[in-house]
């Protein structure tokens, strides 16, 4: 069983830039290995490393100035392949949760299956976002997922998102979607005794 999700209350790391693609999030070049660990360190690689493996001083994540467990990206997040280690990228890295006005759908289900919450706001609230940390990296945002809620703390802006109801029981309680049949099986077993 996977870690479960309820509320996250972070910093977050501004990225601005739309129409990211999941090779600018994870290079073809890395997609060899099987298993989801290791990833995170080859991150927006090609954004945030030279060819001989310096960092990029202009580059948001190398910038000390900015932490925390929330992405918060421009729109159209996502787009290109379907390649589901962008997701594992992500989360591997340290992230828990990515915030934009727009995901691409294939992005979006493949986050949501590795526990990290793509959170789809309005461009008027993910512009207030963007400002708020510029002005104050320490800014806070809380993401509650039962309440379908975020909000920039001590600001008081907040807004609703959405989310599939099943997705969403699934990162509160920590389901993969065997966890969840497990979860489930009195009622199919009565459903099974119905049928008979």
């Amino acid at each position: 069983m996977s870690k479960s999700f309820t509320t996250i209350r972070s910093t977050g790391v501004p990225l601005k830039i739309e129409n990211i693609d999941t090779d600018q999030i994870i290079p073809a070049r890395f997609l060899k290995a099987t298993t989801r660990e290791g990833f995170g360190q080859n991150l927006f690689r090609d954004w945030r490393f030279y060819s001989d493996g310096r960092p990029k001083e202009g580059f948001i994540l190398n910038d000390p100035g900015y932490h925390g467990k929330i992405l918060v990206a421009a729109k159209n997040f996502g787009c290109g392949s379907s390649r589901e280690h962008a997701a594992w990228a992500i989360k591997d890295y340290g992230f828990d949760v990515v915030i934009s006005s727009f995901f691409a759908d294939i992005f979006k289900n493949n986050a949501l299956n590795n526990f990290l919450l793509p959170v789809t706001v309005s461009e008027n609230f993910l512009q207030l976002i963007f400002d708020a940390i510029r002005q104050d990296a320490e800014t806070l945002i809380e993401v509650n997922l039962d309440k379908q809620l975020i909000q920039l703390a001590g600001i008081g802006t907040e807004e609703k998102f959405e989310i599939d109801n099943y997705k969403k029981t699934c990162m509160l309680n920590g389901y993969d979607d065997i966890d969840y049949l497990l979860s489930i099986t009195q009622e199919i077993e009565k459903f099974e005794a119905l049928r008979i």
